[in-house]
């Protein structure tokens, strides 16, 4: 798909575009409009404003297509400036008439919502005057709630898409603008407008923005690839051979006790599992509710009578690498930490205070000594391997302690990725997980910072397999931690059903595995074996089909299929769902022949089966 690159911005005291866009976008104001290209290159074209401020609108190929991009603002005059937007990526000339994105709530990340610009009323007037926009983002400290960032424009007409998945943890948003065939897009930090950001830049300062990633293919699943597999993330050594996660949340929901530790790691022992994670509650205080008192993060002496180190020593004893939750970036109301408030974020003098939470001014260095040693310090002091690091409420528009809320937000938020980066310097082969109730914080630039991530809370729900389909359009499925919550009144179906759906990333096991009967685990363990044998295609392969006929993730109906290949090799996960038995896979599997097989042979609703197939060149 064709198009130009081009610079967007805008400085306090521009005229505003007409067309009655004021309101709608900040983009093309009298500084856009004036700006003058003092060179064009293969990865920088370079711009000077009337006032002689410099910017460099970078574009940088990656070896796999796809196009990095940012931009650069350096005030070369002799006043301050402030910006009140400047966008990471600006491209003229896009022609698409349908535009796909992925939505996202609370334990419903990713599905995929498709439309035609003319159903948007994005079609230009009879003029050509009159400025269409959707505009649309997240505003707060969660990336991903309601919206990922991420957009694909649609040629049905030439069958060409061009995908740009935004690098952005703070507030940020995304502009489809039409005045005129063809469109333009752009996107990066959420605007004045839109997320009450303003940056002020002295004479000589400059600012970067976040990056975005661009890649052009021919169909959905071909960009969707190229975006995800340009994100570099940091994968621990001992976590790049995508070993099997047991999280005792669902196990002891938020008392794991010694007792409830060796139950477990008894159990564990010898199936392949590699590490066992303790989840909320280690750090309770008699007669408080555990999700109160975060914080403070003293590990609890009714738990760990003598010290946390003994349920280390306990997990590795049993041959598995212990983690621990933390959730270190918030307090919560009963903690001492609440009371903290010269170290709090504040918005209008005030403690941002959100039901029963509160948050860490991250840029504080006393909050950074503090975290260093309650966080840090505990993890290696104590021997852990892994630690989950979760975030349970959003901060909003931003906070006091810059020239905008927005960005208050954005460099409090910087300040958290920066702390993320000082747990991988400190301990290098530390497993670091990323977690905000479920995918909240499913972006690129967090997922770099990390191994892997909770892919949703939906631990239990039927909706597992289709949130962690619709995640293949944004992350590595090497990084997206599946759980597979066991019971010991699971049928077989339903033990086939959660396995089957781990297959679509990492496996996390959770649940009372120590009520399974010999019958049941003998089939988990073959579920982590097959899961073992399709490592390599989940982790490097490419998700060519995902075929689905559910809309509804609370109740859905019909089947879902996804087809995962690389070289000859391929990985089929395949579910039904209500009224969905005995579903066509002869699409997906066509050419292939069958190797292994786990699961059901889904004659029955809510039933799932895993295939490993390889390419039958004798096939017709």
């Amino acid at each position: 798909m064709d198009f130009t690159y081009k610079a967007q911005f805008r400085m306090c005291g521009d005229v505003f575009n007409d067309g009655f866009s004021n309101g709608l976008t900040l983009t093309d104001g009298s500084s856009v409009r004036e700006l003058q290209l003092l060179s064009s290159g293969a990865e920088c074209d370079l711009y000077m404003t009337s006032r002689g401020d410099r910017i460099s609108c970078w574009h940088v190929t990656q070896p796999n297509g796809a196009v990095a991009c940012h931009t650069e603002f350096q005030n070369a005059g002799s006043e301050p400036v402030t910006l009140e937007m400047l966008a990471s990526f600006a491209l003229m000339g896009v022609r698409g008439d349908r535009i796909h994105r992925l939505t996202s709530f609370w334990s419903a990340e990713g599905r995929l919502l498709s439309q035609d610009l003319t159903d948007l009323d994005m079609e230009p007037s009879w003029s050509r005057h009159g400025v269409r926009v959707e505009k649309f983002g997240q505003v707060g400290s969660m990336p991903v709630r309601k919206w990922f960032p991420f957009l694909a424009v649609e040629n049905t007409r030439t069958g060409e898409f061009l995908g740009v998945q935004l690098y952005c943890a703070s507030s940020w948003q995304m502009e489809v603008i039409c005045r005129d065939d063809p469109l333009e897009i752009c996107g990066g930090l959420a605007d004045y407008d839109f997320g009450h950001w303003r940056k002020t830049l002295m004479p000589g300062e400059r600012f970067r923005t976040p990056q975005a990633m661009i890649a052009t293919g021919h169909s959905l699943e071909e960009v969707c690839d190229r975006l995800v597999k340009a994100q570099q993330p940091h994968i621990a050594p001992v976590d790049r051979d995508m070993p099997v996660i047991f999280n005792e949340y669902c196990t002891t929901w938020g008392n794991p006790t010694l007792e409830n530790l060796e139950r477990i790691a008894r159990r564990l022992e010898g199936s392949g599992v590699r590490y066992l994670v303790i989840d909320a509650g280690w750090y309770k205080v008699p007669g408080k509710d555990w999700s109160a008192t975060i914080g403070d993060w003293q590990p609890s002496a009714e738990l760990f009578p003598h010290g946390i180190g003994e349920a280390v020593k306990l997990i590795r004893a049993h041959g598995m690498i212990p983690g621990l939750w933390f959730e270190m970036e918030n307090v919560a109301k009963q903690a001492d930490a609440f009371t903290q408030t010269a170290h709090l974020l504040k918005r209008d003098g005030f403690p941002l205070t959100v039901g029963n939470r509160r948050f860490w001014d991250m840029t504080d260095p006393w909050v950074q000594d503090y975290l260093g040693r309650r966080v840090i310090g505990l993890l290696r002091d104590q021997g852990f391997g892994y630690v989950k690091i979760d975030y349970n409420e959003n901060i909003g528009v931003g906070c006091d302690g810059a020239e905008s809320l927005g960005e208050g937000l954005r460099q409090r938020v910087a300040a958290s990725q920066e702390f993320f980066r000082a747990m991988a310097r400190e301990m290098p082969e530390l497993v670091i997980e990323n977690c905000s109730s479920g995918g909240h914080r499913l972006e690129p630039s967090m997922m770099e910072l990390v191994s892997q991530a909770s892919f949703s809370d939906a631990h239990e729900c039927l909706s597992i397999p289709l949130i962690a389909a619709n995640l293949h359009r944004a992350i590595r499925p090497e990084q997206s931690q599946i759980w597979a919550v066991l019971h010991g009144s699971d049928t077989m179906d339903r033990i086939h059903y959660l396995l089957a759906a781990a297959c679509l990333g990492r496996m996390c096991l959770s649940g009372d595995i120590f009520d399974l009967n010999d019958a049941q685990w003998e089939e988990v363990r073959k579920g982590i074996a097959f899961y073992d044998q399709a490592k390599d295609i989940i982790r490097d392969g490419y998700t060519r089909r995902i075929v689905c006929t559910a809309h509804s993730y609370n109740r859905p109906q019909g089947w879902q299929g996804v087809m995962r290949t690389l070289g000859d090799r391929a990985l089929v996960v395949a579910h039904t769902f209500a009224g969905g038995a005995n579903p066509p896979l002869e699409e997906l599997t066509a050419g292939y022949a069958v190797e292994q097989k786990f699961g059901s042979d889904l004659e029955g609703d809510f039933q799932a089966c895993a295939l490993l197939l390889r390419r039958d060149h004798d096939a017709g």
